[in-house]
């Protein structure tokens, strides 16, 4: 195409097209719709904007002392996201401490949860939040396997969802 031809079709001077095409002039956004649009082409493709890669997560599950944990997060390092299954077992707690905050929210079946002095049993649709440097501990009830998921960052980032306890 021409410039005169492209200066017919989207109104923008040959002149301007000129210092356009030999970069004398940077290009608003007010000059780059009507050359898309005579090119027929997305304004992305015009400018050569980076392609948006697949935002799909596909990392295999880890299997970590019995319990599967499926990442739902790529990059390691700040806000960690999982989905986990643990299966129907009996087991002793041994609660543990260390630096970060979690967050987690069951999906299905029942999770019991040690945290300080507090021993509670969370079911399908519950969700509890703590620091991480409370003694805690979390597993199955041995009534059955459950699926949660858990989001844990490192200390001072928080969730914004707060699990309250059943009003008696």
């Amino acid at each position: 195409m021409t410039l005169a031809a492209l200066s017919e079709s989207t109104g923008i001077s040959v002149s301007t097209l000129s210092r356009l095409e030999s970069g004398l002039r940077k290009p608003s956004l007010e000059l780059l719709l009507p050359i898309a649009q005579a090119h027929q082409v997305p304004l992305d493709e015009l400018v050569g904007a980076p392609r948006v890669g697949d935002p799909r997560v596909r990392a295999k599950p880890i299997v970590r002392h019995g319990r599967t944990h499926w990442p739902l997060t790529r990059q390691a390092g700040g806000l960690q996201a999982f989905k986990v299954l643990e299966p129907q077992r009996r087991e002793e707690p041994d609660p543990r401490t260390h630096e970060g905050y979690e967050w987690l929210y069951v999906l299905s079946g029942r999770l019991r949860l040690v945290l300080g002095e507090h021993d509670v049993v969370l079911s399908a649709g519950e969700a509890a939040e703590f620091d991480t440097r409370v003694p805690h501990w979390f597993g199955s009830t041995g009534e059955g396997p459950a699926e949660f998921l858990s989001l844990f960052g490192p200390q001072g980032e928080r969730m914004h969802v707060r699990a309250r306890p059943a009003q008696a």
